[in-house]
């Protein structure tokens, strides 16, 4: 995706107003409650950058025991603003949840071709490239300037072990064919053929290319897609079913809100044989139905001992949206701006109607770094109730069914009086998650609920929600559709509720869980 140039820097904007036109005693809103972080919107349990900006995710690599998870980064933001770009900073994590600061792995502006932009890295273990076995590889897209049609990919490589990159010259590895849009390449190492494969972001088509050795790269075709906007950061992975039925996945971040489709990450099942893509079906299925899961990558999951598991695929997002993303309270009261998704396990499943979808959940590793649970057990709600549980990250996880009801969900981030939250549940035969009585970053009011499908003659539904200082993150039937949201409640709003609409329902086996990282 694009790095940080040619954007305007707006700082907090709007949420700063919104936040500082609080009502009375503003001050305690602000500061929140006493403990740890309570004067901090920085995220409790989801990745953030320690300092500056963060923007797309690069997809993790695995390297003695450890996810090397690069980013792009820049650390002249709040001072720089448009005349300032990204580098390549590096975390390390052994869980995907607790994560340790490595630094700047990939430097920007150090070479005539300016700053470096998404990309992808690999592990070269059978020293195709040449500099030498387990090298890791990054081919990236830099644009030397402004001028159009300069998007370009360009190698780097590291030695010792991810943790810094040499540039391989400045001359691409992939030059620009002259098209405006030719930018972020994921690479995946095609084993059945012996060879490279890259997929390209080339505007409204997602390019495939072949290569023997990381350096020198063949065109070999391409999948177009119309109506769904630029295509950013694509994807291609090969995942199975339970029980053993392997697909292939191309992806990639994508705009359908001209259309009336998310503007996150679309995906499509198929076959592919090293050189085509054929879909199952032509209109994509979307991996997020919420406004903010933006440049995601999926990426292997790997055993102790290095195995990768065909049947899970994880993947991680940038929890923002260029329409609004330099809108955001952490900017003022923590000195970043920069949140990512919680890491999601996807597994392949197929429905009834015989297509295959992917499904999303918190990756299991979340599970060891439980600090408290609250176990409501079966909870019955005719109306709304006010449960006596406060917070501003936790997780809360229950199944509603119910006889006869227009609509049920929950209350999150709840203010004393009720006047402000942000609500998740379903209505009808659409789940929904609505962040109007919020502050949030959208200003224009056009994207406040989202709304993913819902068979209302199942009478019941699973939700699994994830709540942190901005974010709200719900996994709706077991995570069949989920919805991302930024918003950026008053660190005061800290109830909770339960509602129906319509009807009585059960909330049962309601667990709240908060988390220490």
């Amino acid at each position: 995706m694009r790095g940080m140039t040619r954007r305007t820097l707006i700082r907090a904007g709007a949420v700063g107003a919104a936040l500082a036109a609080t009502p009375a005693g503003s001050a305690a809103a602000l500061r929140g409650k006493s403990g740890k972080q309570s004067a901090s919107y920085r995220a409790e349990y989801h990745f953030t950058v320690p300092d500056q900006w963060k923007n797309d995710p690069q997809k993790p690599i695995w390297i003695d025991g450890e996810y090397h998870y690069y980013y792009l980064y820049n650390a002249d933001y709040l001072a720089g603003g448009t005349t300032t770009g990204t580098a390549w900073r590096l975390a390390t994590s052994t869980d995907l949840v607790s994560f340790k600061d490595r630094g700047i792995a990939i430097p920007k502006d150090t070479t005539s071709n300016g700053d470096v932009w998404s990309g992808s890295a690999v592990v070269d273990t059978g020293n195709t490239a040449g500099f030498g076995a387990g090298a890791v590889v990054v081919l990236a897209t830099m644009q030397p300037d402004d001028a159009a049609n300069t998007q370009a990919q360009y190698l780097w490589y590291s030695t010792d072990k991810g943790r810094t990159f040499k540039n391989h010259g400045t001359v691409p590895a992939v030059p620009n064919p002259g098209v405006k849009d030719f930018r972020d390449p994921k690479v995946i190492r095609d084993e059945e053929r012996g060879r490279w494969v890259m997929v390209l972001a080339e505007g409204i088509k997602v390019g495939f290319y072949h290569s023997a050795n990381l350096k020198e790269w063949t065109y070999a075709g391409g999948f177009v897609k119309e109506g769904i906007g630029v295509l950013e950061c694509p994807d291609l992975f090969r995942i199975t079913t339970a029980d053993g039925t392997a697909k292939w996945v191309l992806g990639g971040s994508a705009n359908g809100k001209a259309s009336g489709l998310p503007n996150t990450y679309a995906y499509w099942t198929g076959e592919f044989d090293g050189t085509t893509f054929t879909p199952d079906a032509p209109e994509p299925q979307w991996l997020d139905h919420g406004f903010d899961w933006y440049g995601a990558v999926t990426f292997e999951k790997h055993a102790a001992n290095g195995a990768v598991d065909p049947a899970v695929r994880y993947a991680i997002g940038w929890l923002n949206n260029w329409d609004y993303p330099n809108t955001t309270p952490t900017i003022d009261a923590d000195g970043f701006n920069g949140t990512d998704s919680i890491v999601r396990e996807l597994t392949l499943h197929r429905a009834a109607s015989g297509t295959h979808y992917l499904a999303s959940r918190p990756v299991r590793a979340l599970d060891q770094h439980v600090s408290r649970t609250v176990d409501l057990g079966d909870v019955t709600v005719d109306g709304q109730l006010v449960l006596d549980y406060t917070g501003t990250a936790y997780e809360l996880a229950t199944e509603i069914t119910w006889d006869q009801l227009t609509g049920s969900g929950v209350q999150l981030r709840r203010s004393a009086d009720g006047s402000r939250h942000i609500d998740a549940g379903v209505y009808g035969d659409y789940a929904f998650v609505n962040r109007r009585g919020a502050v949030n970053p959208d200003t224009t009011g056009k994207w406040q609920e989202s709304k993913s499908p819902f068979d209302a003659s199942a009478h019941k539904v699973t939700l699994r929600v994830l709540v942190d200082r901005t974010s709200v993150e719900v996994f709706f039937d077991d995570g069949r559709h989920t919805h991302s949201m930024e918003a950026f409640p008053y660190l005061a709003d800290t109830r909770l509720a339960l509602f129906t609409i319509d009807g009585k329902a059960v909330f049962r086996n309601t667990v709240i869980r908060e988390f220490t990282v």
